[in-house]
């Protein structure tokens, strides 16, 4: 599929117009020339948007950059991938089965399904998308036969919340539909802390990964709202509208919001390391660490990856890549963009190929088309 094409399906997709898509990308570049017949030639391959109209068709059609690249064979890479990680996770057969003899079973407890919670946010850190996928399937279908009272919503909304993240966040149809039904499940936990927490976290998640940014928006308001409490849900919803702000380029927006992060975090940061329901030193650090790379703020970045660096899991090393790639993107906002292209592919490789995520993917196409 050309690039064009492309552009055309996705503005459909929303149900915009040529002119509604040229009015959004003048809003998010605060660039008054592009106009409809722009867009048309774009679309028609008359003529290639260039690398600072593709940033901003990105976050205007909530698609990562990849999605837009314009090498066809890196287009294509992008979209097998999606749709390998959108197969399903197990035969439905399996899953049927598995679903009928846990109900001829012994019912589980609240207990053991705060341990399954307790053991997933551990996994998570280290595991494939894939595995945590498979296993997540099963135990849900077990779980949505359960959901019964207000704490086995609130499980049900965490676990919801961490399968929506085994797919990619540009894959709209999928993780964020998976998002807004977490919300929905959070909501009837009538647990306020595990509503704000699925739409902080939703929010950091496609924050971080650059994707379907309105949406990742709306969900960071909706926990700020909720609750002005300090929490792990409200530090992640304040993070995540930071990065929304450094992608859009509104660096004073996001540094305040990184502030304001951090006072929460001194309030709220976790103890326990190893956990996608926890945020400790090196995490917050990590998120800074993009940020401020995204920002081109060269002492930021370097404080936040040496204290990561310093405090991070030997346990973890998808998230030391993580820190390896974000100087590669400073090192393509300072100026060298093969340099810091080099770099961030040198580290990606580096990284066993099973442990590789779409996220990592995804910031590696950003870092190519900064």
């Amino acid at each position: 599929m050309d690039l064009g094409t492309v552009i055309r399906e996705l503005r459909l997709t929303h149900g915009w117009s040529q002119g509604r898509l040229a009015a959004k990308l003048r809003e998010v570049s605060q660039h008054a020339t592009i106009t409809r017949e722009d867009v048309s030639r774009w679309e028609r391959g008359k003529r290639t948007p260039g690398a600072f109209w593709l940033r901003h068709l990105a976050t205007v059609l909530e698609v990562p950059l990849t999605a837009l690249e314009a090498d066809p064979v890196k287009r294509r890479t992008f979209l097998t991938d999606v749709a390998a990680l959108s197969i399903a996770p197990a035969a439905a057969s399996d899953l049927i089965e598995h679903g009928f003899a846990a109900a001829l079973s012994k019912r589980p407890t609240l207990d053991h399904w705060h341990e399954k919670l307790a053991a997933y946010g551990s996994d998570y850190m280290a595991l494939g998308a894939a595995e945590i996928q498979r296993r997540l399937a099963s135990d849900l279908v077990v779980l949505q036969q359960q959901l019964d009272t207000s704490g086995m919503w609130g499980v049900a909304a965490k676990l919801m919340t961490l399968y929506g993240k085994t797919f990619p966040g540009a894959d709209g149809s999928k993780a964020v539909n998976w998002y807004m039904m977490a919300t929905h499940a959070a909501d009837r936990s009538d647990d306020d802390t595990a509503r704000v927490w699925v739409r902080g976290r939703a929010a950091i998640a496609l924050g971080y990964e650059g994707a379907s940014l309105s949406v990742a928006e709306s969900l960071a308001n909706q926990a700020l709202a909720i609750s002005e409490k300090p929490s792990l849900g409200r530090l992640n919803a304040l993070v995540g509208k930071a990065h929304i702000a450094a992608i859009r380029g509104d660096a004073k927006g996001a540094l305040t919001l990184l502030e304001e992060g951090r006072r929460v975090f001194d309030v709220s940061g976790s103890e326990e390391q190893e956990s996608d329901y926890a945020v400790p030193l090196w995490r917050m650090n990590v998120f800074t660490s993009l940020l401020a790379a995204r920002l081109g703020d060269e002492r930021t970045a370097l404080t936040a990856q040496e204290v990561a660096t310093q405090n991070l899991p030997p346990s973890l090393p998808r998230f030391a890549t993580h820190l390896e790639m974000h100087r590669g993107l400073m090192m393509v906002r300072s100026g060298d963009r093969p340099g810091g292209i080099s770099y961030a592919r040198a580290a990606l490789n580096e990284l066993p190929a099973e442990k590789h995520s779409l996220t990592l993917r995804m910031l590696m196409a950003e870092i190519e088309n900064c």
